[in-house]
């Protein structure tokens, strides 16, 4: 669906714009990041810093153009559609190499996405639309779906429980060589040290313009390290002092001194995104919907994002879960339910609910420091509601493996960029954490993904939304900016939600 809102790259906010420059080719870039990846698979996890590293590796069917409309990366064009909207032909590029040298085929492209309906989040999703998936001779693969499944093309071209295409013979679960197509492939990887990318000699880009995520992916670099820097101060010093090339998720308050760097520049991205804090809906005490809807009484989202972001510059009050600029926009369930700020009448609700105490095991991590000052100022209001916190602060890679086990935890907080197709929010697969599974939820969900016409599925988001108001899957805090660094010595990266780097070039000084 093509979307009113340019990419988020048309309205970011660079501190020092210049001339386009001559890209050279050579040279080796740091890349900062929050912290270590849980995995090199991008099927198994939808963890952004996970979709930022593999895709280099690796690749899908189709990716997101500067507009965010789907554009094909390894497919040749965007599929042929039944009139029915139940036959998907795709006709894949050829000459395309993995990085072992042999040839991409439709046997692949089968193989792989199979394994991405079996072990991806996203993939479970779309498998129950799927009947089949088939070769169609050597360069061309058939979907058939059980019924029009409007989300499927963006499922397949998102980065994170990624679709990527591997090897036939290459699907182990889990996964044992990262073999992609991608620009670069993976050379070393050095727990806690670095992720060593080398360029892939065999690459085959497609022609024409570099456009967002889609067409040409040019590789002027020789390497490129992803460096886990899980302190959030010491990723700011590094960028001061010019120590990497990129550094990755910056303290928005560290704007201005970055801005002054000499050298450095502030990229910021204006709206990023929304934090979220994810209920575990299939056992704990966050199974219980009045328990879900007093927690969300008592908190002042307010509060949080003050705390979290310091200025209104790079924080929005905002209850819908896509602002105001996107086509996707609908106040729908927010009135009433939203920055209630009112622990005193929770407390009331809770006791009447038959609360005995039982420890409300909220997880979160430092290496997003924002996701921790919204965690301490959300801890307080729920002990005001009387409820017995349990603040859990683990490593990002920790918690992504904790959230998995509906035994460990009541509330995890994360976040995400405002995504072009709401189908691809995690919470609304029921096997993402938090497990959302009601007939309200499929009602609603099955409905949007079944509509094919532009205009009726804004109507039907409304009743997602409405939805998830109702049932509280999740609760989002409000609209944040994100704000990263480059180096001055680097070209060719524009402001992304997951920044990239196969355009990227190192100044001749």
């Amino acid at each position: 669906m093509r979307m009113k809102l340019a990419f988020l790259v048309t309205t970011a906010i660079i501190a020092i714009a210049g001339a386009a420059p001559a890209q050279e080719k050579g040279g080796v870039i740091n890349v900062a990041t929050i912290g270590e990846p849980p995995t090199l698979d991008p099927m198994v996890s939808t963890a952004d810093l996970v979709g930022i590293v593999t895709q280099h590796i690796f690749e899908t069917l189709y990716t997101f153009d500067k507009t965010w409309n789907v554009t094909p990366l390894l497919a040749q064009d965007l599929p042929t559609i039944s009139a029915d909207g139940k036959t998907y032909d795709i006709k894949l590029r050829t000459g395309i190499k993995f990085h072992d040298g042999s040839d991409m085929t439709s046997k692949d492209v089968v193989a792989s996405l199979n394994r991405w309906m079996k072990v991806a989040t996203r993939g479970k999703q779309a498998s129950a639309f799927i009947d089949k998936i088939a070769e169609n001779g050597a360069d061309g693969v058939k979907i058939t779906l059980k019924q029009p499944y409007a989300p499927l093309l963006s499922l397949l071209a998102f980065n994170n429980s990624a679709a990527i295409i591997i090897p036939s013979e290459k699907q182990d679960e889990p996964m044992k060589e990262f073999i992609g197509t991608g620009p670069y492939m993976l050379k070393e990887r050095k727990a806690d040290q670095y992720i060593q990318l080398t360029r892939f000699d065999g690459y085959k880009s497609r022609s024409g313009e570099s456009d967002g995520y889609g067409g040409a992916r040019h590789q002027y670099l020789d390497e490129i390290r992803f460096v886990p820097v899980p302190d959030a101060n010491t990723r700011v010093e590094a960028a001061v002092s010019g120590q990497y090339q990129y550094v990755d998720s910056i303290p928005v308050e560290s704007y201005d001194r970055i801005k002054a760097s000499s050298a450095s520049d502030a990229m910021m991205l204006k709206p990023f995104g929304y934090p979220v804090f994810v209920f575990n809906t299939k056992e704990g005490i966050a199974s219980n919907l009045t328990v879900r809807k007093t927690i969300t009484k008592a908190l002042s989202m307010e509060d949080m994002l003050a705390a979290a972001f310091g200025s209104k510059d790079f924080y929005a009050l905002d209850g819908a879960y896509y602002p105001k600029s996107y086509s996707w926009h609908t106040e729908a369930g927010v009135e009433g339910n939203y920055n209630l700020a009112n622990p005193e009448e929770a407390a009331e609700e809770l006791k009447a609910a038959g609360y005995k105490g039982e420890p409300l095991r909220i997880l979160t991590s430092r290496q997003y420091e924002f996701h921790y000052k919204m965690a301490q100022v959300a801890a307080e209001y729920l002990k005001l509601a009387g409820l017995n916190v349990d603040l859990q602060v683990v490593d990002w890679a920790t918690l992504t493996q904790r959230r998995t086990d509906p035994k460990l935890w009541d509330i995890y907080i994360t976040h995400s960029p405002f995504l072009p197709e709401p189908a691809l929010i995690g919470a609304l697969s029921t096997s993402s954490p938090g497990w959302w599974d009601t007939p309200a939820r499929k009602a609603a969900v099955d409905a949007f993904t079944a509509e094919s016409d532009p205009k009726k599925r804004v109507e039907l988001w409304a009743n997602v939304q409405k939805s998830i108001y109702d049932e509280l899957p999740l609760i989002k805090i409000g609209d944040f900016n994100a704000v990263a660094a480059k180096s001055k010595t680097l070209d060719g990266v524009d402001p992304a939600p997951w920044p990239y780097f196969w355009n990227a070039s190192i100044k001749k000084q």
